[in-house]
C-alpha cells in the first residue's frame, strides 16, 4: 500500500494481501509462510484463508494454498476480454488444425502477459501453454509484441510499470527488440523456457494498438503439417483476421483490454 488512505477495511486489504502474495509466489504457500511473509498472526491468517476458500479464490491441498482461477474467470467476463475471446476462438481452433500445432492469445495485466486461451495441438505432439499462465512482458515473445505495437504513451507506462518490477532490466536492448519487432510486423524467437520450441508471435490490432498479441510455440518435427515459415505466415494471417473482426466491437466498446476493463 501507498501511504494511509481515507478510508480503512482491515479485513479487505488482509484478503488482498493474501491473494496479491499468492498470485506472485510460484508455489503453494502453507499458512505460517503466509502469516511470516505479511507479518500477520496465524489467527488473523486462519480466518480470512478459511472465508476465501469458501468463496472459491483459494484452495488448499497438502502442500499449501493456492489461487484457484476466479479471479481470471471474473476478468473473462467483463465486456471486451469476452469479445475478444469469442472473436478468436473459431480463428484459433482453424490455425491448430491447420498448422497441426497449439497456439495461445496472451493479453497485458501490469508487468506481465497473461494466456486468456490455449487451443492444444491435435493429435499426440505438441506444445501447449496453460490459460492464466503468467510471464513479465519483457521476457517473453508475446509480452515483446504487447510492448511494441503500442502508441508511445501506452508503451511508456508499460515499460515504467517493468522498471518498478525489475531493477535489472537492460532498457536499450528492450527497445531495440521492440523496434525490430514493428518493423518485421511480428517476432520469432526461441522460446525462454524450453529449448526446442520456437515462439511464433503477431499482433492482434486494433487502430494502433495491439490489444492481444497471438502465439505459435512450433515443435519442429518429421511429423510436421507446415514448416515454421508457413506457420509464421498462418500466425499472422490469423492475427490480421481477429483484429478485422474485432475493430467493430471495439469502436462499439473502446475499452482497453490491457487493463482487463
Amino acid at each position: 500500500m501507498n501511504g494511509k488512505t481515507r478510508y480503512q477495511a482491515p479485513a479487505l486489504t488482509k484478503g488482498l494481501e493474501i491473494l496479491e502474495l499468492l498470485a506472485n509466489s510460484s508455489d503453494p504457500l502453507i499458512m505460517s509462510d503466509i502469516s511470516i511473509a505479511l507479518g500477520r498472526s496465524v489467527s488473523e491468517i486462519f480466518r480470512m484463508l478459511h472465508i476465501l476458500e469458501e468463496h472459491g479464490y483459494i484452495a488448499r491441498a497438502e502442500d499449501g494454498y493456492r489461487l484457484t482461477n476466479r479471479l481470471f474467470a471474473l476478468g473473462m467476463n467483463q465486456p471486451p476480454i469476452r469479445d475478444l475471446a469469442s472473436t478468436a476462438l473459431p480463428v484459433m481452433q482453424e490455425l491448430a488444425r491447420k498448422a497441426g500445432q497449439s497456439c495461445h492469445l496472451a493479453v497485458v495485466s501490469g508487468a506481465e502477459m497473461v494466456v486468456i486461451i490455449a487451443i492444444e495441438a491435435p493429435g499426440l505432439s505438441g506444445f501447449a501453454v496453460r490459460v492464466g499462465y503468467r510471464r513479465p512482458l519483457h521476457r517473453s515473445n508475446s509480452g515483446h509484441i504487447l510492448l511494441a505495437f503500442q502508441p508511445a504513451e501506452a508503451r511508456a507506462a508499460m515499460l515504467e510499470d517493468i522498471r518498478a518490477s525489475d531493477a535489472t532490466l537492460d532498457e536499450a536492448e528492450l527497445l531495440a527488440r521492440l523496434e525490430a519487432t514493428v518493423k518485421a510486423g511480428g517476432a520469432n524467437a526461441p522460446s525462454p523456457m524450453l529449448t526446442g520450441i520456437t515462439d511464433l508471435s503477431a499482433p492482434i490490432l486494433v487502430g494502433d494498438m495491439a490489444r492481444a498479441a497471438l502465439t505459435m510455440p512450433f515443435v519442429d518435427g518429421a511429423a510436421n503439417r507446415a514448416t515454421m515459415e508457413q506457420c509464421s505466415h498462418f500466425v499472422r494471417d490469423a492475427a490480421a483476421a481477429i483484429g478485422r473482426a474485432m475493430s467493430p466491437i471495439m469502436t462499439v466498446s473502446p475499452l482497453g483490454l490491457e487493463n482487463g476493463q
